[in-house]
């Protein structure tokens, strides 16, 4: 199963997500709430998939958004897989992180079965 790190502002979220990975049998190796630290947990544990939400804290200064995490992930490691978090409407968005590098998506509020089936797709071996 896969070794996940979840990237999340919001506590409830990453609670969500953990408990929904631990009741399909994947490890959850790291959750963090911004940027800054995901670099640094990613480069600790390595993670086989990171889940990440599409968040744009315009209102915390020099916040890292989600585009220079993904690229800054992707420079680390040019193997890297993600798979974003993002609410309805926003399809630029998801459009955009597609072609910088993320390998699936998930709707927010999400349901069990459709988070797993993107991490199949993405992180278990065929």
């Amino acid at each position: 199963m896969a070794r996940v790190m979840i990237v999340d502002n919001a506590e409830f979220m990453r609670m969500a997500i953990r408990d929904t990975l631990f009741k399909h049998g994947h490890e959850v190796v790291a959750e963090v709430a911004d940027g800054d630290e995901a670099i640094q947990k990613y480069l600790e544990v390595k993670p086989d998939l990171v889940l990440m939400d599409i968040m744009v804290p315009d209102n915390v200064p020099d916040s890292m958004n989600w585009k220079k995490l993904l690229d800054k992930i992707l420079a680390i490691d040019h193997d890297a897989k993600m798979a974003m978090f993002s609410s309805l409407g926003q399809q630029v968005l998801i459009t955009e992180s597609m072609k910088i590098g993320t390998m699936g998506f998930v709707v927010k509020p999400f349901e069990s079965e459709g988070m797993m089936d993107v991490i199949r797709k993405i992180a278990e071996p065929n």
